[in-house]
């Protein structure tokens, strides 16, 4: 048989996790829909290319608007005392406690404006846009932004609320300059605004601000996507979402409402092309660039004419006017603007990935090593809500600051940007769930209070976000009328708790009763040298695609195989009083457990650890270098070996407390 071509891995690599706002604890989206994928991928690095080469980094997103704002609403309430700077620190010490619950092995948990982290992030930020203003992929801009008059306040992000402007937009809730599905245009766009201070429509002033001429890029973007779908595991609804905003500016005007006909309004529009099908409500105006769209929006508007506007490219904006953000450098005149939170929060990981290094001595500036180097890669788990920035505006931005032009050609084959693995919502109840939603989330800590960390870990990966949102539907969260068969939570956890846990024990208490609690020692059979080998390929290939859920099938499907096997031949010895087929069946059985245990490892590392240290053997067991190793490879001695003995009862896999009510 042929040898099945393995995946390669880097050298190096670092891991990011999206950053959680300051103004909140996390939720069960928060660990579910990306923490415990990034970690378990994490963990899964260390193990194959070694632990000294993986940095696995996130923090707290500690500036914006929505931050400041929570702040003022609870101080004014009388609900929390001190400043803003405590507010956030109290949340960050929060979400870092809860993670620690959860088992997440980060390098680093940062803070984006705390402590040595905040000041190097300070750093980062000033130098990243001085070198886009030298470079000249900065413009000064002055565009509408909504102001309170009974406030007499300038209005930031979620301080506004409306419908969104793009076509086709399904979104809940829609701000003044995105919405939260992730599309981005002009606050002068946003369709029945209010401010959520007053409750009434604002106003809009012009204000300047510092926008990177992220529409230049559309061409070279395109040739990204087209590089990705033939040399990468992108997802392919990674790159659905990010082609879906390289069109041409468009406008989408109502059939009904052009009483003359359509000839007369091409008159007065700038150069276009028209689509315009009759079975169709809308016609499409397609325009060369977006000063020509947004001309025609001024005539439609000046007609009376209600509109949608198309995906495209506009303007990233970098700065803003709120206090709480960190400053941008003075240049041409603007003296007083903080940055943008989005486009700080994109280069923070990188900002950790230095404090970090510092933080065990090394040299801060080696992160080029880390996050540029064509032996390393960069991994960025991350919300469906958040392809935008990290697919279209941190990509354009990685090219600009490589000093690679948007007119360019660029050799992608040697242009290494992080790829991104982002996941579908993780839904609750069949509903979607947030922290600004009508629909409140769970908390994450309280669902310690039913699960245990490891059973929701391998639930959470088993949903398939790579494929399309899946619901969490906890049954302790139901009505008790409502809850039928058993808790789907625990379907993948029992794997574990009950059948591995199961075929775990009984090795050891074999080991014990027959052996004395040794190893014994001889060749594995070729079945079960066959059945691991092809459970331990498919887990490695899906890794490499994070095909999590898939994971998950591989392990129940060996785990399951293994205890059959252990089950039939286990009880055909002790029939026949065989002594050489129950050796036999030990010595395979171990093989399976050694195998298993590794590649279970990354995702409950405590239970695993546990085993480990009954079985006497060092952390080589989760080397890869070993995984089609023997466990006899492990030891100093086979014959003296000898097993931790186990006590009756003691579980490697527990359940949670709760669940023996």
């Amino acid at each position: 048989m042929r040898e099945r071509k393995r995946p390669e891995f880097p050298k190096r690599a670092v891991v990011t996790a999206g950053m959680p706002y300051g103004n909140k604890e996390l939720h069960f989206g928060h660990v579910g829909g990306l923490f415990v994928h990034a970690d378990t991928y994490a963990r899964f690095l260390r193990d194959r290319i070694g632990k000294d080469n993986v940095i696995f980094v996130s923090g707290t997103d500690c500036y914006g608007s929505p931050i400041a704002a929570n702040y003022r609403q609870l101080v004014e309430e009388g609900k929390i005392t001190g400043s803003l700077e405590d507010y956030v620190r109290k949340n960050y010490e929060k979400q870092k406690e809860v993670l620690d619950k959860y088992d997440m092995n980060l390098n680093l948990y940062a803070a984006s404006g705390l402590d040595r982290a905040g000041e190097i992030h300070k750093e980062v930020s000033e130098k990243i846009f001085n070198t886009l203003y030298e470079h000249d992929y900065l413009v000064k801009m002055s565009t509408p932004q909504f102001y309170d008059p009974d406030f007499k306040v300038l209005l930031n992000g979620r301080q506004v609320v409306g419908k969104c402007p793009i076509d086709g937009c399904q979104s809940d809730k829609a701000y003044a300059d995105e919405c939260a599905l992730g599309h981005m245009y002009m606050p002068n766009e946003l369709i029945d605004p209010k401010s959520v201070l007053s409750g009434k429509k604002p106003e809009l002033r012009d204000v300047t601000n510092w926008y990177y001429k992220l529409e230049d890029y559309t061409e070279a973007l395109k040739g990204q996507m087209d590089y990705l779908k033939q040399h990468s595991t992108a997802r392919k609804y990674l790159i659905k979402t990010i082609e879906e905003f390289l069109k041409q500016p468009i406008i989408y005007v109502k059939r009904k409402q052009l009483e003359d006909g359509v000839a007369s309004l091409q008159a007065k529009l700038p150069k276009h092309t028209i689509i315009d099908e009759p079975k169709k409500p809308s016609i499409t105006f397609i325009f060369d660039n977006l000063n020509d769209r947004d001309k025609a929006r001024e005539v439609l508007d000046s007609m009376g004419l209600h509109f949608r506007t198309g995906k495209t490219l506009v303007p990233f904006r970098l700065s803003g006017n709120i206090d709480w953000g960190i400053k941008v450098p003075e240049k041409e005149g603007l003296d007083d603007l903080t940055f943008w939170v989005w486009p700080e929060s994109l280069w923070a990981p990188i900002s950790f990935t230095k404090t970090y290094l510092e933080s065990i001595g090394e040299d801060k500036d080696e992160w080029k090593n880390w996050w540029l180097s064509e032996e390393s890669k960069v991994y960025q788990f991350i919300g469906e809500d958040n392809i935008y920035f990290y697919g279209i505006a941190e990509m354009a931005m990685g090219l600009s600051l490589l000093g690679i032009d948007s007119k360019d050609q660029v050799d992608w084959e040697h242009v290494n940007l992080p790829h991104l693995v982002p996941n579908n919502h993780v839904l609750f109840m069949d509903k979607k769930a947030s922290s600004s939603s009508d629909i409140k989330p769970p908390m994450a800590e309280e669902l310690l209070d039913h699960y245990t960390a490891e059973q929701l870990r391998m639930h959470f990966l088993s949903l398939g976000l790579a494929k399309k949102s899946v619901s969490f539907m906890p049954q302790v969260y139901m009505p008790e009328e409502e809850r039928q068969g058993p808790d789907t939570v625990l379907k993948d956890g029992n794997l574990l708790t009950n059948v591995f846990n199961r075929l775990v024990r009984s090795c050891f208490y074999t080991a014990q009763k027959y052996f004395d609690t040794k190893i014994p020692h001889g060749e594995v059979s070729e079945e079960i040298l066959h059945l691991s080998k092809d459970a331990v390929l498919n887990y490695e290939m899906h890794m490499y695609r994070h095909d999590f859920h898939r994971i998950v099938y591989v392990l129940d499907s060996y785990i399951r195989k293994l205890n059959k096997y252990w089950v039939n031949h286990m009880k055909k010895a002790d029939t026949d009083e065989n002594n050489d087929l129950r050796k036999q069946v030990l010595v395979d059985a171990f093989y399976g457990v050694k195998s298993a245990l590794t590649l279970i490892h990354p995702i409950a590392p405590t239970s695993c650890e546990m085993v480990r240290d009954y079985l006497q053997v060092s952390e080589n067991i989760w080397n890869w270098d070993y995984i089609f190793e023997p466990i006899s490879a492990l030891m100093d001695d086979v014959a003296t070996h000898e097993l931790k003995y186990l006590e009756p009862r003691i579980d490697f896999f527990k359940k949670h407390e709760s669940q023996f009510k």
